[in-house]
């Protein structure tokens, strides 16, 4: 009897550890993102997908964004400009390494900053580091950067991917292997499939309290869909496919996040190119979308009417959307007055919904005021060789994700090529100066010069919406700059 019981107490204790066991909350997550990145190095491309997985994961700037869009320290801790702005002085983290093992020093912030500024860089963002003469290491730990004039955006600047800090021992393969002072450190790419990040043992800061994250990429909506719903995947912070966001809202195992981004969506017309060089046609094409439609047609009613390029929720945002109200009609008559009949411009999609859904609805309504638009639906490296970097283009839609971007359009080659000196002055103005009413003046200035030009036809705002496991927790709700930050991400019990 007694060998009975204790039989039966052993049983029940290694139920007990096997129920503990079962119920131990998991370490690893598998995240699906609509596009794979070309390179891994934020530092040598333009496309989003890159700072989708690398950005704060892997690698890290100077500064950083937070989730609400705030400037957080990141290798730097602390920060001061001189008295007249002219310089600022950084104060680096100490006892920070490289993922393969070899110290960070100030040496490595030179190197980063000399190498996106130098002319034959390949960095997407180098107007980021306009105004930067010098920068120099005072010792291991202290970089002090000089301008040629105030710069009221630097630390804003300096937390985008673009200018991360890099390691001059590793660049040559960061494109594939990268290497940064992040807490994942890479693992693995299998091209077409899958990127593997884990964790950092070493990691300077707060660690990860995932051991391991995959990035998987699924660009079909349905396939995406079928991942989420069979548990394939763990989150799609991202999720292409708005109509479904209903059933998992429903779904108890899921919950759906919903919040704002960077993204100005717009219809972006070559400026260049005859005959959109003409104020009169870029307005007829503005007057002829019907903004609701387009949210509602291609986003399911996810996103925010906007007049210019500029997010709603920024504080100095100002609605403009009644400069460029649909109005067919008024659309006709500029058309006639520019004598322009019969125009039949390509127009440019890349792949993700909101372009090639939106682009069907754009297109239809364009015909309506006698526009005949010819579809070109591109992957999205090809969309970055024709259009962004060869100019090579009529009509295009695209959503630009980077934080606070009007600036833009004070770059004359810039792809959609506005060539404004008006608009360059008020962003000179801008770097100049640190004072928020200031600012905010200088930035109305801005979005009334870029809406009255009618430069692009400005869709909506895209909305962040993701789902997710209904138990994870440290995902970002917003998109204040293009990053799956899984650095506070982890599994309730």
């Amino acid at each position: 009897m007694r060998d009975a019981s204790l039989l039966a107490a052993a049983l029940l204790a290694a139920g007990l550890l096997a129920t503990g066991a079962a119920a131990a909350p998991r370490t690893d997550i598998v995240v699906g993102l609509p596009l794979e990145p070309p390179t891994l190095d934020p530092t040598s491309g333009a496309a989003a997908a890159i700072d989708e997985v690398v950005y704060a994961n892997v690698f890290e700037g100077l500064t950083r964004f937070g989730p609400n869009g705030e400037v957080l320290p990141a290798l730097a801790e602390s920060w001061e400009p001189a008295p007249d702005g002219l310089s600022w002085v950084f104060h680096l983290r100490s006892g920070v390494k490289w993922q393969d093992g070899t110290p960070f020093t100030a040496e490595d912030v030179v190197f980063s900053f000399d190498r996106a500024m130098a002319p034959d860089s390949t960095n997407a963002q180098k107007q980021l580091f306009d105004g930067i003469n010098e920068v120099t290491a005072i010792d291991d730990v202290t970089v002090e950067i000089g301008l040629d004039a105030p710069k009221g955006a630097l630390l804003s600047n300096l937390a985008w991917g673009d200018a991360v800090i890099v390691s001059p021992a590793t660049i040559e393969t960061d494109r594939t292997k990268p290497v940064g002072t992040g807490p994942f450190r890479f693992q693995d790419w299998v091209q077409g499939d899958h990127v593997t990040l884990v964790r950092n043992p070493d990691y300077w800061g707060t660690p990860a309290k995932l051991d391991k994250a995959t990035f998987k990429f699924i660009s079909d909506p349905s396939a995406a869909y079928a991942a989420m719903m069979s548990g394939d995947l763990d989150a799609f912070p991202n999720y292409p496919a708005p109509e479904n966001l209903a059933q998992f809202a429903a779904d108890p195992r899921f919950q759906v996040l919903v919040g704002s981004t960077e993204g100005e969506t717009i219809l972006a017309m070559n400026n260049k190119r005859p005959p959109f060089d003409d104020i009169r046609v870029r307005e007829a094409v503005a007057h002829a979308i019907d903004r609701k439609a387009v949210i509602d047609g291609a986003m399911f009613g996810y996103g925010t009417p906007i007049g210019s390029h500029f997010a709603p929720h920024n504080p100095a945002y100002e609605d403009l959307t009644a400069l460029s109200a649909f109005d067919p009609e008024k659309s006709k008559a500029l058309l006639a007055a520019a004598g322009v009949s019969g125009l039949r411009p390509t127009l440019v999609l890349p792949p993700p919904s909101y372009a090639r859904r939106g682009g069907e609805i754009v297109a239809a309504q364009l015909r309506a005021v006698g526009i005949e638009p010819q579809i070109v639906n591109v992957e999205w490296a090809q969309w970055l060789e024709q259009v962004f970097k060869n100019h090579d283009f009529d009509l295009t839609i695209v959503s630009h994700t980077e934080p606070m971007d009007i600036e833009i359009y004070a770059r004359p080659d810039y792809y959609f090529g506005y060539d404004d000196p008006v608009m360059r002055a008020l962003m000179r103005g801008l770097d100049y100066t640190a004072d928020d009413a200031e600012r905010t003046e200088i930035l109305h200035a801005a979005q009334e010069r870029v809406a009255e030009h009618y430069v692009n036809a400005f869709l909506f705002q895209l909305a962040k919406t993701g789902v997710a496991d209904a138990r994870l927790r440290g995902l970002w709700p917003n998109s204040p700059t293009q990053a799956t930050d899984l650095t506070a991400v982890y599994w309730a019990e």
